[in-house]
């Protein structure tokens, strides 16, 4: 098939690259684009278009898909097919009906269950047991399009955001191709709406926790969102990432910080968390032994005036 591949996110990377080495033909590449990325601002190419790059793709970057040309220059590519991986625009209904065979989209859980941005923090926060890469007809809704094909694996119990995001990453490329050998005889499965839950886009703040909930709530949510948008707390008005803890048997008022000569606790709801791994705005990340050692005063002044 002639396939134009709609992308921008690291997640589509794997797929970009095994459809690169298919018997398909990727005739363009549409990715968002350029932006200014971290603290330095610095103007950078979306992952999608660096391993376009890498390949010598054709590649497009429409400000708007919306857009009249945006559009005819897709048009005019004549594909036969469509794959959309993690692109973060909408397609308008004139990109949907321009591939000949079927617009697809790969996304990152089993819908119906987390339609939406942020499907792999989602599943995890909520502590479910599997979740998967689903193979989409793609409609004008947000996730809403008929099942193709549907790979389940387990989120294992020490599953992050940032390793969910890679095995699914992993995955998705063979769910994909083994989707298109369907064709044209492939299945349409409608979606069950009243099974359906929503995985709306992340921002940083949602990171902040709550220490008035309960210690496994405050725990998944630590793990999911680690890389993004990262778990922290407030510490004399300075944010405290923490990438990772352990829930122990302690109680307090939550948020009420103990410290030990190499142990950082804080009380949630139930129990407490020894924070292991955490990154104090502004420094660099580190073991809780080595903040210790180096933020004694600043602890001290958190204890006497709460989180």
């Amino acid at each position: 098939m002639r396939i134009v591949f709609i992308g921008t996110g690291e997640i589509g990377v794997p797929t970009l690259r095994a459809l690169r080495e298919s018997e398909h033909e990727i005739v363009a590449v549409v990715t968002q684009p350029d932006k200014p990325v971290g603290r330095s601002q610095k103007i950078e190419a979306p992952p999608i278009k660096r391993a376009a790059l890498e390949m010598k793709m054709s590649i497009l970057q429409p400000t708007r898909m919306k857009d009249r040309q945006s559009i005819e220059d897709i048009r005019a590519l004549q594909p036969d097919a469509i794959v959309v991986v993690a692109y973060g625009q909408i397609l308008p209904r004139d990109v949907l009906e321009i591939p000949r065979v079927a617009c697809l989209n790969v996304h990152a859980s089993l819908l119906p269950r987390w339609r939406g941005a942020a499907p792999i923090q989602y599943a995890i926060a909520a502590g479910d047991r599997e979740t998967g890469v689903t193979i989409m007809y793609m409609d004008e809704g947000l996730d809403t399009g008929d099942i193709l094909l549907q790979r389940k694996i387990d989120i294992l119990p020490n599953e992050t955001g940032g390793s969910l995001h890679d095995r699914l990453a992993e995955i998705a490329p063979s769910a994909l191709l083994d989707a298109l050998k369907l064709f044209p005889n492939a299945p349409r499965v409608p979606q069950d709406d009243s099974h359906a839950t929503l995985a709306p886009k992340l921002k940083r703040e949602d990171g902040e926790i709550n220490w008035n909930e309960s210690a496994e709530v405050i725990e998944r949510k630590i793990r999911a969102f680690n890389p993004w948008p990262g778990a922290f707390s407030k510490i004399d008005n300075r944010n405290l990432k923490i990438f990772s803890a352990t829930i122990v048997d302690l109680s307090g008022k939550p948020g009420t910080i103990s410290q030990s000569a190499d142990e950082l606790v804080i009380a949630a709801r139930d129990r407490a968390f020894s924070l292991r791994e955490v990154q104090l705005e502004g420094k660099r990340r580190m073991n809780a032994a080595e903040f210790l050692r180096g933020h004694a005063n600043l602890l001290r002044g958190a204890q006497a005036a709460g989180l």
